[in-house]
């Protein structure tokens, strides 16, 4: 008899997942934590959280510090979406406030 529990023969799948981190001014982007530090920690936390689901985060980070959400001539941005379409990430990770929502 078998004492074992029966072992699952799914393979969980890895999703790659990038952070991107965005300020639309450069005020206090000097300083050694900053709001994109924050923003990252944010969504490295959640990525973490979700291990379970095969969530890992990639190296590469993708922050644009002083740009304006309202375009999309944002370079960090800009290589995110190429590296989406290269196939190098799966699930693309942002944080937003609730303070940044349009009243």
């Amino acid at each position: 008899m078998n004492m074992h529990a029966p072992q699952s023969t799914q393979t969980l799948h890895k999703l790659r997942c990038a952070v991107y981190t965005r300020k639309s001014s450069e005020e206090g982007l000097a300083m050694e934590f900053n709001s994109l530090d924050a923003q990252r920690e944010a969504c490295e936390a959640y990525v973490a959280s979700q291990r379970a689901e095969g969530w890992v985060l990639v190296p590469d980070r993708y922050d644009d510090g002083g740009f304006s959400g309202a375009s999309l001539e944002r370079p960090a941005l800009k290589r995110l979406l190429r590296d989406v379409e290269a196939g190098l990430v799966d699930v693309v990770v942002v944080y937003r406030s609730t303070a940044s929502r349009a009243r």
